[in-house]
């Protein structure tokens, strides 16, 4: 099986095809790894934190199958036509030979996964003696009164344990045969099946090598060891929090058309990217790139509701509306503090940190000058999550200098939206670097000169 794995994979690469389509910013660092334990037909732990592909790379690995594989018709176990292993399969290819149904399994039917539990046993794994086979009269030494597991249903594909060390000790010393010797032993009794299934597991570092749950001669066993981690770069995490999101279309909403300015998918991404180096958060468990698509689809939702409310067409999410990631991000992260209630406080303070990210990323000082200098004339600024497009045309007819920042953040884009978007994220930008000050009461702010 893992011949036809690696004679597949040898096929896609010669012809320039991605072995893992879809899995981005891992092409100079855990892809080769993996493509390497590929071809070299061995069994692989993925070591990372959540949210980090591993679950889908391990899926994708049936892909690199052939679409279809002939079985012995009834097997319960994948039995090859040529090579039976069972003692129904057998005893059926010799009594008919040539003449044994045949019948076909698809690549997607060859995968099986379990996630470890500190209460799954060897019965779900290897499989147990089947009381009815007993009771209908067969031997207690007859092979057909088995009832079969998990990993010898998945024979001749991938089998996949999530949280491996989660398993307990006592049945990962169960899997130590199933990889190498392939001797299984059941209610004491002993069957040899030389299964061909490729095994692929999941741990997270922190229980992989500090607990030390997992068993030396377990990990011995595989024969690759790859390491994933988080998107190192803002620009990749935009890319799979646009690839990964169910963001509303037209067919969705009828007569809404959707735009998110690309400073404010940078914005959401860069606020996942402060939690993930923040010691407020638990780096531990780790800060999953599904808060950055979580985010992504609460803020988009946010400027949906208030579209469809104002009766507007344009849904283009504001810096106003990240107020409604509190719900989204808060069961995303762990915040490290003996107090409670400050998960709002460290949710804010992270928001806080990447719009002015965001905003010094994109805008120069001088381009701000001249609006600075607008707010000394005792002008005051509303901006909201309440207040329609047409607001903020006439905020940027009372300040001219502000078009040439505006513009800069919007490029290309003519929408009205797009503009209230950027008006938004330039007020509060020049309030966090204290060029402004800011009274806020509910969802509505007032921006200011400073006193």
């Amino acid at each position: 099986m893992k011949e036809e794995i690696r004679r597949n994979a040898v096929a896609k690469i010669k012809a320039g095809q991605p072995l893992f389509p879809g899995v981005l910013g891992y092409e100079d660092t855990v892809l080769p790894q993996l493509e390497h334990a590929v071809l070299a037909g061995h069994d692989i732990i993925f070591l990372g934190e959540r949210g980090q592909a591993k679950t889908r790379m391990i899926r994708q690995l049936t892909e690199l199958l052939d679409e279809w594989m002939p079985i012995v018709e009834g097997s319960e176990i994948n039995d090859d036509p040529y090579n039976p292993v069972s003692a129904h399969a057998k005893a059926l290819v010799d009594e008919l030979g040539d003449d044994t149904p045949i019948d076909w399994v698809h690549r997607r039917d060859r995968f099986g996964e379990k996630l470890a539990t500190p209460d799954t046993s060897i019965a779900d794994l290897i499989g147990e003696v089947d009381p009815i086979k007993v009771a209908e009269g067969r031997y207690l030494s007859d092979e057909l009164t088995l009832h079969y597991g998990l990993v010898p249903r998945t024979n001749r594909g991938v089998f996949a344990i999530n949280e491996l060390p989660d398993l307990a000790e006592r049945i990962q010393v169960g899997l130590l045969n199933v990889l190498e010797e392939r001797d299984v032993q059941i209610r004491g009794y002993k069957i040899r099946l030389p299964l061909d299934v490729m095994l692929v597991a999941s741990a997270n570092p922190e229980d992989y090598t500090n607990r030390g749950r997992m068993i030396t001669p377990l990990k011995d066993r595989f024969g690759a060891q790859i390491r994933t981690h988080y998107p190192l770069e803002i620009s990749t995490e935009v890319d799979i929090a646009r690839q990964e999101s169910h963001l509303p279309s037209s067919d969705d909403v009828a007569g809404l058309n959707v735009e998110i300015p690309a400073f404010m998918e940078e914005l959401i991404a860069t606020f996942t990217h402060l939690a993930r180096s923040s010691p407020q958060i638990n780096q531990r468990s780790g800060v999953s790139v599904r808060l950055t698509v979580a985010n992504m689809e609460t803020m988009v939702a946010a400027a949906t509701r208030r579209a469809l409310r104002l009766g507007e067409t344009e849904v283009v999410p504001r810096v106003s509306d990240l107020g409604a990631l509190f719900a989204s991000t808060a069961g995303k992260i762990e915040v490290e503090s003996l107090e409670e209630g400050r998960d709002e406080e460290v949710i804010e303070h992270l928001l806080r940190g990447a719009i002015l990210t965001v905003f010094k990323e994109h805008v120069s000082a001088e381009s701000i000058r001249q609006v600075i200098d607008a707010f000394e004339a005792d002008l005051t600024l509303s901006a909201g999550d309440d207040l329609p497009v047409s607001a903020y045309a006439d905020n940027l007819s009372k300040v001219p200098a502000m078009s040439a920042p505006v513009a800069g953040l919007v490029g290309n884009s003519t929408s009205t939206g797009a503009k209230a978007s950027a008006m938004e994220l330039l007020l509060e930008g020049l309030h966090l670097s204290k060029r402004l000050n800011k009274d806020a009461v509910g969802g509505r702010a007032s921006y200011r000169a400073r006193a």
